[in-house]
């Protein structure tokens, strides 16, 4: 029975170690995946933003304001491309080291782009 002395210790040691390990994997990815769902509203409200100064419901210049509204999400307008009535645009963030980019497209219904 002496030879099992500690063996707890050590079994209990293994557990807390490999819990730590778990943890330290899916806190960045559980960051990563909320920056990136952040990033993907940014970019959805940037491009209605744009497509609302396009379509005169709100003043302003389109490019402008979709870099605002990227700004107050936590990203940056990367690009803005107008076409018609149509406004798409592409924002970027950096997080834990990598840039996250997304685009989004916003007009009138039927117009033929997705």
């Amino acid at each position: 029975m002496s030879a099992e002395r500690g063996a707890g210790t050590v079994v209990t040691l293994g557990l807390g170690l490999g819990i730590l390990a778990v943890l330290l994997v899916a806190l960045p990815l559980s960051a990563a995946l909320a920056a990136r769902h952040a990033v993907t509203g940014s970019a959805d409200a940037s491009a209605l933003a744009a497509a609302d100064v396009l379509s005169g419901l709100v003043p302003g210049v389109p490019c402008e304001t979709a870099a605002r509204v990227a700004a107050a999400g936590g990203a940056s307008l990367e690009r803005c491309d107008l076409d018609g009535p149509v406004a798409t645009v592409t924002v970027a963030r950096a997080v834990l080291g990598f840039v996250l980019r997304e685009s989004a497209t916003a007009g009138p219904a039927g117009q033929g782009h997705d």
